[in-house]
């Protein structure tokens, strides 16, 4: 495994975000980062995180701020206060003797405002083992989803849309057949000039929204499918999405939850597989590259896609949810979208044991292709230790580029990376 260690100073977002927790930087700010450059541990060693304070790029003095130790997702096992000397203070985390991630969370109040900072380390994260069970029937289980898809005509339905067409580019709204009678809908880019093309399947992050398309990686020499998970059409009027998002659709990632057979996800699942049928079947595809990639539930859909489907040959998965869900009921963080993460009568064994047919991790176990993997230290959308959860039962040729500073957010440096990696996946 390759591990790409870096601490960028800087958290700029990428033009692709997936799912943002940043926040507009104010007239002060908390800095906090652990006192090793890669933030991360061995079992047994001291950790202690270094907290600096600067007001108009000024170190402040003096200035008290109350802090929080915490295993990821966890409640605090240590809170207190620390004086700032010189702009700069210490926070002894201490030792642990497992694999975790402990989260440093300090801040202060200054002229009316508050103003707080976080830092994570990794204790031996790619020693983290999931907790998830992986039942004994779950190929069986989805070997007979995808018999029962094939039995279904694709029935594929391509509109032009030509104000979005480019000189390069041919833009398409089409829609697929799907189990159940529904239909999978998304934007179809391909190059105009004739020829065979590698075709990328971008997969999305949570939501209810219309989509684009990826037309600019078209241009570059790409079949692209850009889907929605929903079954409507993605070139509605926003206020459509809206209504559905406060409406039909509302926590739809709960939806039949106690019957694996008519979870929400098994259709969404089944559906990516449907849009891989689809782009293979064109006569644009190259018939040897088929790439997946996204970023949250669009990372869990790639890993997914490659775990079911072995016409992909390469993805590409940032901070990917649905990840060992069921962390929490064991005493530690479980994925979005952080199901058992609250004592409720609706966290029961049923339940349970439906997410075991849909958590990633038991997907990531299928992988064989190639993938490139994103994830952020700070990441409390979907933390750090579900999505190590998962990356770590690869057994495919992988990498990671870590970016610990990070949240739920993709930087420049990663998605350039990732993309001159995807590129160098193409088979001629």
């Amino acid at each position: 495994m390759k591990l790409f260690r870096r601490v960028c100073a800087v958290a700029a977002l990428s033009a692709i975000v997936f799912f943002s927790q940043a926040a507009a930087q104010g007239m002060v700010q908390v800095d906090i980062a652990p006192d090793r450059a890669d933030w991360t541990y061995k079992t047994g060693e001291q950790i202690k995180f270094n907290v600096s304070v600067i007001r108009l790029n000024v170190p402040m003095d003096g200035v008290e701020l109350n802090y929080s130790l915490s295993e990821d997702m966890m409640p605090p096992f240590k809170e207190g206060k620390v004086k700032v000397k010189n702009g700069k203070a210490v926070i002894d985390a201490g030792k642990f003797d497992k694999p975790v991630f402990i989260r440093c969370r300090a801040n202060f109040s200054y002229d009316g405002y508050g103003y707080d900072g976080v830092a994570t380390a990794g204790v031996d994260p790619e020693k983290i083992e999931p907790v998830t069970t992986n039942p004994a029937d779950f190929v069986k289980f989805w070997d007979d989803a995808k018999a029962d898809l094939a039995k279904v005509q694709m029935n594929p339905i391509m509109t032009l849309m030509p104000e979005r067409c480019t000189s390069k580019a041919d833009v398409y709204h089409v829609s697929i057949q799907n189990i159940n009678n529904s239909r999978v809908y998304g934007i179809l880019s391909v190059p105009k000039k004739p020829g065979k093309y590698p075709a990328i399947l971008n997969v999305p992050g949570a939501g209810i929204r219309p989509y684009g398309g990826d037309i600019a990686t078209a241009e570059q020499g790409f079949v692209t499918l850009e889907i929605g998970i929903h079954g409507i059409p993605v070139n509605l009027p926003q206020q459509v999405y809206n209504d559905l998002n406060s409406g039909a659709l509302n926590n739809y990632m709960q939806s039949k939850l106690d019957d694996k057979d008519a979870y929400y996800y098994k259709r969404v699942y089944l559906g990516c597989v449907r849009a891989v049928d689809f782009l293979t079947s064109l006569e644009q595809f190259d018939g040897k590259n088929m790439f997946v990639r996204g970023g949250s539930q669009g990372g869990a859909l790639s890993i997914v896609t490659a775990g079911l489907d072995s016409r992909i040959t390469a993805l590409v998965a940032y901070y990917p949810a649905l990840c060992d869900l069921v962390g929490y009921r064991f005493g530690r963080a479980g994925g979005w979208p952080h199901l058992f993460r609250s004592e409720s009568p609706m966290n029961t064994e049923q339940r349970m044991e439906t997410t075991y047919y849909y958590d990633v991790v038991n997907f990531a176990r299928l992988v064989k292709a190639p993938g490139f993997y994103g994830f952020g230290f700070n990441d409390t959308v979907c933390p750090p230790t579900s999505t190590f959860a998962a990356y770590n039962v690869i057994t495919a040729p992988k990498q990671v580029f870590l970016t610990p500073h990070t949240g739920h957010w993709t930087i420049h440096e990663e998605t350039d990376r990732a993309w001159k990696w995807l590129r160098s996946q193409v088979k001629q």
